[in-house]
């Protein structure tokens, strides 16, 4: 079976959708799918490149697709059309799989060899008109047609939980079409780190990974830190809000308990797992639909704290008070009350940690991700 992915970007680009996206190309080759992908440059640039990704010992084919500007954190790549059409003729794709949001798929509605192929919707999440961005809400009016006609073509639109498919305005019209993969993660890539001593152990530890943008909710973290000085937050990861979150820890008096520590490697990041207490995802709204810091978390054993966001695929990820604990959305109080409660009872923070590992591997490995998407292929293409 040949397929070819339309995404966004790709490693070394971070993201959960590109993790993703690697993981899944990963694992089809192990099964013997022939897949590749065409994408996006990460950086500013007026050429494409072609090239060859070697993860976990598997050689990916990946094409970059020249950016020349960006606009709402969206990619403008004219080029992108002439190269969806030219790898459909050289590929051969018998399946057109489709990684969205990402307004380069719309291209496929003009190609007659894209629309003569099956397409495979990967709905990673919603585009939200957000409160907090004029120009998202005004986007969003213009994208939303785009994005019903591609969903109409599609023959099945794979979501990643069930509730955010029951919660999903966008996908209610074509319910009948969409089926839920969660998805799932190639441990393969992730680095166990070893334990250090650690000076003051009264402190919980609390890791936090992500791109520094408003729906993460970093600013309620820094600010349930103030409101216990039992913990201490170390933030990996950058973005736009980076400079103002390290002002608000100063601005807060707590910038020797809030440790930034940017980009970090697969090594790095091992190391920050093997050495906290817990996780925390505090995002604030539905664009975070699913969190694969999450899995990473259950897979090393590790307690997870997350806003319980109606609708989000979080809290169908972590069972309350299971593999770890809910707490109010855009709440420091409510932080603050879980870090102290899982803070008395250092037993059961290990009993969480071990719950989630089990649930880690009943559902989320890739390879159970992959299967389920394997079999979506074959129904796309019917009898052969």
């Amino acid at each position: 079976m040949r397929v070819l992915h339309i995404g966004k970007y790709f490693p070394p680009y971070v993201g959960g959708m590109e993790t993703y996206l690697r993981d899944l190309m990963t694992e089809q080759s192990r099964e013997g799918i022939v897949s590749s992908a065409l994408v996006h440059r990460s950086e500013l640039s007026l050429t494409s490149r072609n090239e060859t990704y070697v993860s976990a010992g598997e050689a990916l084919s990946v094409t970059r697709a020249a950016v020349w500007a960006r606009m709402l954190f969206t990619p403008t790549s004219p080029i992108f059309p002439l190269l969806m059409h030219r790898m459909i003729r050289r590929e051969q794709p018998e399946i057109l799989h489709l990684h969205m949001p990402n307004p380069s798929v719309f291209w496929a509605l003009l190609l007659p060899s894209a629309k003569s192929l099956p397409w495979v919707v990967q709905w990673h999440s919603d585009v939200l008109a957000s409160k907090h961005s004029l120009g998202l809400r005004i986007f969003y009016k213009l994208y939303r047609p785009l994005e019903r006609a591609v969903l109409r073509h599609s023959m099945t639109i794979i979501a990643s939980s069930p509730p955010y498919l029951k919660s999903s305005e966008a996908l209610a019209p074509f319910e009948e079409k969409c089926t839920v993969i969660p998805l799932g993660l190639d441990t393969g890539h992730l680095c166990a780190g070893q334990m250090k001593t650690r000076s003051d152990t009264q402190r919980l530890r609390v890791l936090a990974i992500g791109r520094m943008t408003y729906y993460k909710g970093f600013e309620y973290l820094i600010r349930a830190a103030q409101l216990t000085e039992k913990v201490e937050v170390r933030l990996v990861g950058s973005g736009e809000l980076e400079e103002s979150l390290k002002r608000l820890a100063k601005e807060l008096r707590v910038q020797d308990r809030v440790t930034f520590l940017g980009t970090a490697s697969d090594k790095q990041i091992g190391q920050e797992y093997a050495n906290c207490d817990c996780l925390c995802l505090p995002s604030i709204e539905r664009t975070e639909a699913f969190g694969l810091v999450l899995l990473e978390a259950m897979y090393f054993s590790k307690a997870t704290v997350v806003s319980d966001v109606p609708g989000s695929g979080m809290g169908w990820i972590v069972d309350h008070g299971v593999t770890g604990v809910k707490v109010p959305v855009s709440s420091p109080e409510g932080l603050a009350d879980a870090f102290r409660q899982i803070q008395r009872d250092r037993g059961n923070l290990s009993r969480l940690g071990r719950n989630g590992r089990r649930k880690f591997d009943q559902m989320f490995h890739i390879s159970q991700s992959a299967g389920q998407i394997s079999s979506v292929y074959a129904l796309a293409l019917g009898p052969r």
